[in-house]
């Protein structure tokens, strides 16, 4: 997922869970020399894994899910003691979903002797941001949500791909799968073949509308309408009044639903009675408040299968409950506890024998790159560009005022 949203927010809201008693062991014992405590004469080291997410503002909810599905992963992970002579600690930032918060999150973690790993962040365009700052410090970041493809394979990522951060990886798959698995369920399954696309002018809504309409051209379909939208508008009657007289039979639309819902009730309102489809972006309950009681077969994909479905995501919906978070773990907290558990199964390696943290990271950075287990929201593994080799994505649609699962497919390249 990608983009910014603008907009003031007066709430920071920081690490919700300090606990008190790891704060306590780390204590003066950071060189590991000190003898006491109560592991077998060595003090426990305190290694913070952070997180950089909106806290407040429009995409609170989704951030807040990540927070927490980070923080479940890190106290599971101290209490089976998954670090012999280790404490983690989770260091929880508010990026707000705009890309300067988001460097000054990044710079104040790098700024951090402790930080061995970051999750985060859920937009592409603040990820842009926080990748120069970390990767120097050899600092892993694992984001459960980026899908912009660049941010693994550099900005020729069709022609050439390069990685241009080794640091970098991500649970997600991206959006040179998620365009074209929508324009597949749009022509081959929904029989739709004249679409107009809308996009936010950001690099997240850009980029699925580019990978979209190669693969709907391909297929056959024709794009009948191709227009954008300002961010900080929020009547779009012009860019309705551009795209109706094309007749489409579909919008693809590609943002966040802060602009989305809005849009889609403007367009039924127009006389413009046709589905709206977007991207992960726009897969949350508050698109279906925004868009309203016309919002009924409105379509989105999202990345992986949906988490209340799968075997493998029963103990972590279970363990999430029993917590008592006061939010929801929300589109990605599957892939948020996924990410954590990735950097946690790294330390297990890097630092086994490891007498700081700074001097275990780019340990943790090699580690990665051989990660591979059974995770929430399936086979957890990493490739050469440190690009989840999961490609599995579901269709989504409006039904009843909730979102129902239409399809999950695992993407195959053609």
């Amino acid at each position: 997922m990608g983009g910014t949203v603008h907009q003031r927010s007066v709430v920071r809201v920081g690490a919700s869970l300090i606990v008190a008693s790891l704060a306590l062991t780390a204590c003066g014992s950071r060189s590991g020399d000190d003898s006491g405590g109560d592991s077998g004469g060595s003090a426990t080291k305190t290694a913070k894994i952070g997180v950089i997410a909106p806290l407040s503002g429009d995409l609170s909810a989704l951030g807040l899910g990540i927070q927490h599905s980070v923080e479940l992963a890190v106290k599971q992970a101290n209490d089976s003691n998954a670090i012999p002579g280790w404490k983690l600690e989770v260091d929880a930032k508010d990026d707000e979903a705009k890309p300067d918060p988001g460097k000054n999150a990044a710079t104040a973690l790098a700024g951090d002797a402790d930080v061995i790993g970051v999750v985060g962040t859920l937009n592409t365009s603040v990820s842009q941001q926080v990748q120069p700052v970390l990767a120097p410090k050899n600092i892993v970041q694992v984001s459960p949500a980026n899908t912009g493809p660049g941010l693994t394979q550099g900005a020729n990522w069709q022609t050439d791909p390069k990685r241009p951060y080794p640091t970098y990886f991500r649970t997600c798959t991206t959006d040179a799968v998620q365009g074209p698995f929508a324009a597949r369920y749009l022509y081959e399954t929904a029989k739709i073949t004249k679409v107009a696309t809308i996009h936010d002018k950001k690099a997240y809504g850009q980029g699925l509308v580019g990978t979209f309409t190669e693969e709907f051209k391909k297929l056959g379909g024709q794009i009948v309408a191709a227009q954008t939208i300002n961010p900080d508008d929020s009547n779009y009657q012009a860019v309705i009044s551009a795209v109706k007289p094309s007749a489409p039979q579909a919008v693809y639309y590609g943002g966040e639903y802060p602009q989305a819902g809005p849009l889609s009730q403007q367009m039924k309102a127009a006389g413009l009675n046709v589905p709206l489809m977007g991207g992960d972006g726009i897969y949350d309950p508050k698109y279906i408040t925004l868009a309203g009681k016309t919002s009924d077969n409105d379509l989105a994909t999202s990345v992986g299968a949906p988490v209340d479905a799968l075997d493998s995501a029963k103990k972590f919906v279970a363990d999430y409950n029993a917590a008592g978070f006061k939010e929801p773990y929300a589109a990605y907290g599957g892939y948020s506890y996924d990410a954590a558990n990735a950097i946690i199964n790294a330390l297990k390696t890097s630092l086994k024998d490891a007498k700081d943290v700074e001097s275990a990271r780019q340990a943790t950075v090699d580690a990665m790159s051989k990660v591979a287990f059974d995770g929430v929201t399936g086979k957890v593994a990493f490739d050469q560009y440190g690009d989840t080799t999961s490609k599995v994505l579901t269709v989504y649609k409006v039904a009843g005022g909730k979102w129902a699962t239409v399809e999950t497919k695992d993407f195959e390249a053609k």
